[in-house]
């Protein structure tokens, strides 16, 4: 007689991972965060001169230079002007000597060329006192054009005003030193000498003034070109 046998059933084990305790294990730790990048330092305050204070903007160190060379400039045109002007006006001389019809008398007011001379430079000194505050305006906004501009083409118009007056005193200086034998002229510097002393440093400190213009528009010239 045979009989069967049933075959002994599989037991599944389950793997438990849990310690005796009971509890599940702790997660492993997560990595730590990277420490915080140290914040860059603030740049530290340094308190520059005005007339070497940085600018935000490109070049502005360089063109605030360039505006207190200007207003230097100025004060130097200014001297040089007020000086031909007042040298020019107040030339005056009369010889010790008279006869009974002639007073030998020199004045700058009987030529119209020196006249017109005393006038340009008055002119001229006058619109650089003027200009002065549009100058400081270039030194404190150095990136503004509006200020440079404006200075630009009226430097230029004050500077053909005193080259004009200048080269018309010339002409009447180089005739009193000189005189002119086609047109009979005698040289009057061999009896007014002081006059003849007097109008001639007026000529050069004008000429010197000048010379103030001409670098102050190639500048403003220049400034320009780069903005």
């Amino acid at each position: 007689m045979s009989t069967s046998e049933a075959a002994p059933s599989a037991t599944a084990i389950t793997i438990d991972d849990s310690d005796a305790s009971g509890k599940a294990p702790a997660a492993a730790p997560a990595p730590a965060a990277p420490p915080p990048a140290a914040a860059a330092a603030p740049p530290k305050d340094r308190r520059f001169p005005f007339l070497l204070r940085k600018t935000k903007a490109a070049g502005g160190g360089c063109k605030r230079g360039v505006a207190c060379f200007d207003f230097l400039l100025r004060l130097c045109a200014i001297a040089a002007t007020l000086v031909a002007a007042i040298l020019m006006g107040t030339t005056d001389e009369t010889l010790p000597f008279f006869t009974q019809f002639f007073q030998f008398h020199a004045n700058f007011a009987d030529l119209p060329a020196l006249t017109f001379f005393v006038v340009g430079n008055a002119i001229a000194a006058g619109y650089l006192v003027l200009s002065l505050p549009f100058s400081l305006a270039t030194m404190v906004r150095p990136q503004s054009t509006g200020p440079r501009l404006l200075l630009f083409v009226l430097d230029t118009v004050m500077m053909e005003l005193t080259i004009a007056a200048a080269s018309s005193a010339t002409a009447i200086v180089y005739l009193a030193h000189n005189g002119s034998s086609k047109a009979n002229w005698v040289a009057i510097c061999l009896r007014f000498d002081g006059f003849c002393q007097s109008i001639s440093g007026a000529v050069v400190a004008s000429f010197i003034a000048v010379v103030f213009f001409m670098v102050l528009v190639v500048m403003s010239a220049l400034v320009m070109r780069k903005h």
